[in-house]
């Protein structure tokens, strides 16, 4: 059989396995997914899917049902795909469109949120990388006992001020990224989103950090305006107060652009959407977002400090779970909020489950005969341990079961030790074997040894489970 004969055998087979042109809303792909809405995806026969010639794997995420092609292959099946169904083809931003008509709106403020702070993320990298860096030269006895490098080398002292001042940057001005982001994926301007960001980050007004302090010392600025006492106190290293004013600035911009004259248009419509936004977000709606967002981050620390070992168990083991319903993005806001304040357990978190995740897929590799199986666990295993885990996850781990238990007991193991040790995060970053480069260096060794365990741990675990028919399949199969 030729490769365009492939092809087309191929597009033809999933047509019919995804339950035929009928059940199919759109389809587009990417670099090596098929990605589809479907109208019922429980019509989508998955397993035969899975023996289909070309298809590598499965999975199903945000409304939409994507099938692993790989590079390039998945450009000639897709070709075909739109011929025999008679389809327009479509961008990945219509599909995710069409996707998020099915989702409820638990989903929807989770893709909300996900959507708004994923763009940021290469920024946010960047920057604590930098901050890492700063920190490696800065930290007292990890290079030489009782002094750090820059001090050993005074010559680098300025390069290491210079490193500090890029670093810190990008969370000095969180909410301009924020509010650009935002207001762009609520319908608004973004940059007048970015603009609303500014003003609240203004240096006319009282540094964020420095509020506590003048609380207790009754020296808090404010603004009198016809009665109304309006404190002067910026919002740096805040994340939901932006977020409400980027919402707000939207639904009024938009309120706007219906209201006023088009001739009017370009010159109220921003200085009107700028200036009710900026009022009522000093008024009311800061205040608010600040205190909500301020008990969200002290609930999230009580759970970790009074729970302590038993919590960052709890939270390992449910981790993955909650990565397959897409709610570990609500966690970004939250993340970004702790490292403002001084750092963040988070990124332990995380990286001992998508370290277990890989252990799992890899030893899921050894133990299985299904070749491409063996091939799909291959490379999603190694992407897991470097922080991306939903192709391993969907691919192989939940597809033969045993893998994914092995893995959140493994992440759970690893994840006592990180709490237990108290390993903090000075930046979001990459989530894997990578991820100490982004915490405090007086933490690295012990999130090293975190991460180690829960892949030891993953992996044996996983062996373990391999050799129970009950747990296998496979040999359950073989033994009949």
């Amino acid at each position: 059989m030729t490769k365009e004969e492939r092809y087309q055998a191929t597009a033809e087979q999933l047509v019919q396995l995804v339950g035929g042109k009928e059940n199919i809303i759109s389809a587009a792909h990417c670099a090596t997914r098929l990605r589809l809405v479907l109208k019922d995806e429980s019509k989508a026969n998955v397993d035969e899917i899975l023996k289909t010639d070309l298809v590598k794997g499965q999975f199903a995420n945000g409304g939409q049902f994507q099938i692993i092609i790989g590079s390039g292959t998945v450009d000639e099946v897709y070709k075909r795909f739109i011929q025999i169904t008679g389809l327009a083809e479509s961008t990945k931003t219509q599909v995710k469109q069409a996707a998020d008509k099915k989702m409820n709106p638990l989903q929807r403020l989770v893709k909300t949120l996900s959507d708004v702070f994923v763009p940021l993320i290469p920024a946010l990298v960047a920057s604590g990388l930098m901050m890492g860096l700063n920190n490696i030269m800065t930290a007292s006895g990890l290079f030489f006992p009782d002094q750090s490098l820059v001090e050993a080398y005074p010559g680098l002292a300025d390069l290491a001020s210079m490193i500090n001042t890029f670093a810190s940057a990008a969370y000095s001005f969180l909410p301009i990224l924020i509010g650009f982001s935002a207001a762009k994926m609520f319908g608004g301007n973004p940059y007048l989103g970015a603009v609303i960001g500014m003003i609240m980050v203004s240096g006319d007004l009282l540094n964020a950090y420095s509020y506590g302090t003048a609380v207790t010392e009754g020296t808090v600025p404010y603004w009198n305006i016809f009665g109304l006492s309006i404190e002067k106190v910026g919002y740096q290293g805040t994340v939901l107060p932006v977020l409400a004013a980027a919402f707000i600035l939207a639904w009024v911009e938009k309120l706007l652009h219906k209201a006023i004259p088009e001739v009017l248009d370009n010159l109220l419509t921003p200085l009107l959407s700028v200036m009710i936004t900026s009022f009522l977000t000093f008024t009311v709606v800061g205040g608010i977002m600040r205190t909500a967002g301020n008990l969200l981050t002290s609930g999230l620390l009580w759970l970790h400090d009074t729970l302590g070992v038993f919590g960052g168990m709890i939270f390992g083991f449910l981790y993955a779970p909650l990565t397959m319903t897409g709610m570990h993005h609500s966690l970004l806001p939250i993340e970004i909020q702790l490292v403002a304040a001084g750092g963040s357990f988070l990124l332990g978190i995380a990286s001992c489950n998508n370290v277990a995740q890989g252990a799992a897929t890899l030893c899921a590799m050894l133990r299985t005969n299904d070749k491409k199986m063996k091939s799909v666990a291959a490379t999603s295993g190694i992407s897991a341990l470097l922080g991306i885990t939903e192709p391993a996850m969907f691919g192989v781990n939940l597809k033969l079961k045993y893998p994914f238990y092995g893995a959140m007991i493994g992440s759970a193991l690893g994840c006592g030790y990180v709490t237990l040790t108290n390993v903090l995060n000075i930046s979001p970053g990459s989530a894997g074997l990578i991820g100490f480069v982004c915490v405090l260096p007086q933490c690295m060794v012990n999130f090293l040894i975190g991460v180690a365990i829960s892949l030891v741990s993953g992996f044996a675990i996983t062996w373990v489970m391999s050799r129970s028919p009950r747990l296998n399949k496979e040999l359950e199969s073989a033994e009949q």
